[in-house]
C-alpha cells in the first residue's frame, strides 16, 4: 500500500512537472505585426503598433506598447509630418526565462521510480539573480545551457540588447578558464545577433555602444581562451569564426586565412591575418598561442562614438578580423577582400580603438591596394585588437570633377604653351627696362612651374593608388610640391615687383641682383620647404597620401607644408593689391573728371589681373580639407583652379601688347 502510494505521488509529481515544463516551451514568439496565437490556436488580439495616432508636430516624441509576451516599449520620431521608428526595447528575453527549462529538467531528472520518496525536493526552484549564478549551477562546463532560449528568441531590438549584455557579463564574470566548448557555445549566442536578418534592427538600440559592446566582449573573452590541441578551426558559424594555434620564437610564419560569405547569394569575403617572421622572433621560447576571429556583418553595426557628428559615417568594406597575441607581438600584416570591388572603391586600414569607440587611422598603413585586395600593416595592443578596411572617405570621385579636371587640364597646358611661345617672339621688344625684363622673367617661371606640375600631375593620375609603385610615385609628389610652390613663390617675387615699381624703393638695384632674389625666392624657398617636409615623413612613410600620388593629410598633416605658405602668399598679394589701388588713387596735377574714370579703370584692371595671377582661387582649396565637404565646393576649386590659366594667358596677352 505503500509502495502504492508512493507511485501514485511520483506519477502525480512528473505530471506535474512536465505540464509546467510544457508551459514553459510553448512560448509564441511574434513578429511585428503577427497576430498572437494561443496554445490551442485560436488567434488573439493585439499586434505591434507600427506608428502613433496622435497628431505629427515635428520632432515631437511618442511610444507605443510592445506585444503580448514582450515588455518594453516602441518609441517614434515625427519627422516631416510622418511617424518614423527610432527606438526599441521589446524584448521577450530575462535572466528567469533562461534557466527555466535547465531548472524544470533538472528536477524532472529527480522524479525517478528507483529513488525513494524522501529524496525528492518539493521546494520551490532557486531564484537565480544573474547570469553567472545561472551558468554556474546548470552548465558551468560548456555554457549549452542557454543556447537553444537564445537562438529561438525573435531578434527584436530589446533582445539584442540583451544578449549583448548578457555577452558582456559572461566575458567579465566568466572568463576564467575558457575552454573551446565554451567558446563555441557563446559564439552561438553571438551568431544569433550577427545575422543579417538582425542587421536592421540594430540601429533601434538606444545604447548606441552595444556593437562596440559586443566586439570588446568577445575580444576579451577570447582572450582568456587555451588551445589545448593543435586544432585550427575552434568556431565555425556562419557570422563568426574563430581559429587558433601555438606558436613560438622557432615557429615559422603563421597566417590565418578566412572565407566568410555575407549572405546566401553572394561569393565568400577572403581576409588573412598573418604573423610575420620576424615578429615571431620575439618570443620566448615556451609556447604561446594566437587567435583570430573574423566577422562578416559586425562591420556594418559598429557605430563610432562620434558618429552623430558626422553626416556620412564611415563605411567599412571588408571583414573585420580581430586578432589575440602574446604582448611582445606588437605588429601583423592583413589581407582584405573589398566587399565593394568598384573601381572607384579605394580603401583606408584602420584598426578599431575599443576606449575611443572609434576606427584610428593611425592604427594601420596600407602597402599594397591592387584589384580587389588591399593589404595592410597594423599595431597591436591592448585597446586596438581590431582591424578593417574603410572605404576611403576623401576620395571625390563625381564625374563632374573628372570633366572638369580634364577639360581644365587640357585648357592649362595649351595656354601654358602659348602663353610661353607669345613670350619668346615678343620677348625683344618688352623688355626695355630693368623692371620690364624682371617682370617677363616672373611670368616665363611662371608658366614654366604651372606647365611641370601640371605634366608630374597627369604622370601622378596614372596610379590609382600611391602604394602600387611606391618610389615613382614619392618622386612625382616631390616634383609636384615643388613646383606648385615655385608658381606661389614667383608670385610672391611678381607682387614684391609691383610694389617695387610703384613705390620706387629699389631705383638702382642692378638686373642681375634682382635676378638672384628671383630665383631664390622662386626656386630655393620651395626646395627647402619640398626637402624639409619629405625629411621629415617619408621614414614614417607619412609623406603621400595611399589613394593618390599627392602629399599626406590623415596621419602627417604633411599637404600643410604647402596649403601654409599658399595661403600666406595669398594674403601677402591681398595686401599688394590694397597697395596698389591706394597709390593708383593718388591722382596727378592738373587731374579732371576724366582723369577720376580714368583711374578707376586702372583699378579695376589692378585687380582683375592681379586677383587670378597671384593665386587667390587657391583661397577656395582650403574648404576642400576639411572632412565630408559638400561636392560643390570641390567643384567650384576645380573650375577655378583649373581655368584660371586662361586668365594668366590674357593677362600675359594684355602685358606683351
Amino acid at each position: 500500500m505503500k509502495m502504492k502510494s508512493q507511485a501514485t505521488m511520483i506519477c502525480c509529481l512528473t505530471f506535474f512537472l512536465s505540464t509546467e515544463c510544457f508551459h514553459y516551451r510553448s512560448k509564441i514568439h511574434i513578429k511585428a505585426g503577427d497576430k498572437l496565437q494561443s496554445p490551442e490556436g485560436k488567434p488573439k488580439s493585439g499586434r505591434i503598433q507600427d506608428e502613433c495616432h496622435g497628431p505629427c508636430i515635428s520632432s515631437s516624441n511618442c511610444s507605443q506598447p510592445c506585444a503580448k509576451n514582450f515588455h518594453g516599449e516602441i518609441g517614434f520620431t515625427c519627422n516631416q509630418k510622418e511617424w518614423q521608428k527610432s527606438t526599441e526595447t521589446c524584448t521577450s528575453l530575462s535572466v528567469e526565462k533562461l534557466f527555466q527549462d535547465s531548472s524544470v529538467e533538472s528536477r524532472l531528472s529527480v522524479a525517478a521510480p528507483s529513488i525513494p520518496l524522501h529524496v525528492l525536493d518539493f521546494r520551490a526552484p532557486e531564484i537565480i539573480e544573474s547570469v553567472a549564478q545561472g551558468i554556474r549551477k546548470n552548465c558551468p562546463l560548456d555554457y549549452a545551457c542557454i543556447i537553444d532560449v537564445v537562438k529561438s528568441s525573435e531578434t527584436t531590438s530589446g533582445n539584442i540588447a540583451f544578449i549583448v549584455e548578457l555577452l558582456k557579463n559572461i566575458s567579465t564574470d566568466l572568463s576564467d578558464n575558457v575552454t573551446q566548448e565554451k567558446m563555441k557555445s557563446y559564439s552561438q549566442v553571438a551568431n544569433h545577433i550577427l545575422d543579417t536578418a538582425a542587421i536592421s534592427n540594430w540601429a533601434f538600440i538606444p545604447n548606441k555602444n552595444a556593437s562596440s559592446d559586443l566586439l570588446q566582449s568577445v575580444n576579451l573573452f577570447a582572450r582568456q581562451l587555451h588551445i589545448h590541441d593543435k586544432s585550427e578551426n575552434i568556431v565555425n558559424e556562419l557570422f563568426i569564426q574563430t581559429k587558433g594555434f601555438h606558436l613560438n620564437h622557432n615557429t615559422s610564419e603563421k597566417s590565418f586565412n578566412f572565407s566568410i560569405s555575407m549572405n546566401s547569394t553572394t561569393d565568400d569575403i577572403l581576409g588573412t591575418v598573418q604573423i610575420p617572421q620576424q615578429e615571431l622572433r620575439k618570443l620566448w621560447p615556451n609556447a604561446s598561442q594566437a587567435i583570430s576571429i573574423a566577422f562578416p556583418t559586425l562591420g556594418s553595426i559598429l557605430r563610432e562614438a562620434h558618429s552623430q557628428n558626422v553626416s556620412l559615417p564611415r563605411r567599412v568594406n571588408g571583414l573585420v578580423l580581430s586578432v589575440v597575441l602574446p604582448e611582445r607581438l606588437q605588429e601583423i600584416v592583413l589581407t582584405f577582400e573589398k566587399i565593394n570591388k568598384s573601381h572607384h572603391a579605394r580603401a583606408q586600414c584602420v584598426g578599431w580603438h575599443s576606449k575611443k569607440r572609434r576606427w584610428d587611422e593611425n592604427a594601420c598603413r596600407m602597402t599594397q591596394d591592387i584589384r580587389n585586395k588591399v593589404k595592410c600593416r597594423c599595431n597591436y595592443n591592448s585597446a586596438v585588437m581590431s582591424f578593417s578596411i574603410l572605404m576611403s572617405p576623401t576620395s571625390k570621385t563625381d564625374k563632374v570633377l573628372d570633366y572638369i579636371t580634364c577639360i581644365g587640364l587640357s585648357i592649362s597646358i595649351l595656354s601654358l604653351v602659348l602663353c610661353l611661345i607669345i613670350e619668346a617672339t615678343v620677348w625683344s621688344r618688352v623688355v626695355v627696362t630693368d623692371i620690364s625684363y624682371m617682370r617677363h622673367v616672373c611670368i616665363v617661371n611662371i608658366a614654366v612651374s604651372l606647365l611641370t606640375a601640371n605634366v608630374c600631375f597627369i604622370i601622378g593620375s596614372h596610379f590609382n593608388n600611391g602604394v602600387q609603385d611606391y618610389n615613382v610615385c614619392v618622386a612625382v609628389t616631390f616634383f609636384s610640391h615643388f613646383f606648385y610652390l615655385s608658381l606661389f613663390f614667383w608670385m610672391l617675387f611678381k607682387a614684391l615687383l609691383i610694389i617695387y615699381g610703384i613705390l620706387v624703393i629699389f631705383r638702382r638695384m642692378l638686373k642681375s641682383r634682382m635676378m638672384v632674389i628671383g630665383f631664390a625666392i622662386g626656386y630655393g624657398c620651395p626646395l627647402i620647404i619640398a626637402v624639409t617636409t619629405v625629411a621629415i615623413t617619408e621614414p614614417k612613410k607619412g609623406y603621400m597620401r595611399l589613394e593618390a600620388c599627392w602629399l599626406n593629410w590623415v596621419s602627417t598633416k604633411a599637404l600643410l607644408a604647402f596649403a601654409i605658405p599658399a595661403l600666406v602668399i595669398v594674403a601677402v598679394n591681398l595686401i599688394v593689391v590694397l597697395v596698389v589701388a591706394v597709390n593708383t588713387q593718388r591722382p596727378s596735377i592738373g587731374s579732371s573728371k576724366s582723369q577720376d574714370v580714368a583711374i578707376i579703370m586702372r583699378i579695376t584692371k589692378n585687380v582683375a589681373i592681379l586677383t587670378p595671377l597671384l593665386g587667390l582661387t587657391w583661397g577656395f582649396g582650403i574648404a576642400t580639407l576639411i572632412e565630408d565637404t559638400p561636392l560643390m565646393f570641390h567643384i567650384i576649386f576645380a573650375s577655378l583652379n583649373a581655368f584660371q590659366v586662361s586668365s594668366k594667358r590674357e593677362t600675359f596677352l594684355c602685358y606683351c601688347s
